[in-house]
């Protein structure tokens, strides 16, 4: 497929939102690329979303915990930054998306208790004080 037949890849690459780990998946299915390309780029081109609230979105689902991309996160963050976002604002978008782990707690700690209750009615075995998992926490945060 030549170029012309990509217009929605070129235009990302011409913007500078090309990620250039697409490339083989552009040469192997052209097609199938340019296609998903156009559809992930209508909030890119739609007055929607200023570029500023555009760049600080795309840093929250770069750095969040199911995508981590940190090409993507720096690349969103240079952009934000040059287009006036200040440090603050890009580390409260940061602080925001680190909430998406906190499920990660919600949903763990209550299953912990839930066990160490049951070995401690089964086999009498004590419940860990609050302190003694801090301190377990902490060794093999040092490790």
């Amino acid at each position: 497929m030549s170029p012309s037949q990509t217009p929605t890849c070129d235009a990302l690459r011409a913007q500078g939102h090309w990620n250039p780990d697409w490339d083989a998946m552009a040469s192997l299915a052209p097609d199938w690329t340019e296609q998903f390309m156009r559809m992930v780029s209508v909030p890119l081109n739609s007055p929607a979303l200023d570029a500023r609230t555009f760049e600080l979105v795309c840093i929250a689902i770069d750095a969040s915990v199911t995508h981590m991309f940190a090409p993507g996160t720096r690349r969103h963050i240079r952009r934000a930054l040059d287009l006036g976002v200040r440090a603050d604002e890009i580390v409260a978008v940061l602080q925001l998306t680190a909430t998406l782990g906190l499920h990660t707690m919600s949903l763990a700690a209550p299953l912990l208790q839930q066990e160490l209750r049951e070995r401690q009615a089964t086999a009498g075995e004590p419940v860990s004080s609050a302190s003694s998992v801090e301190a377990a926490c902490q060794g093999a945060q040092e490790r």
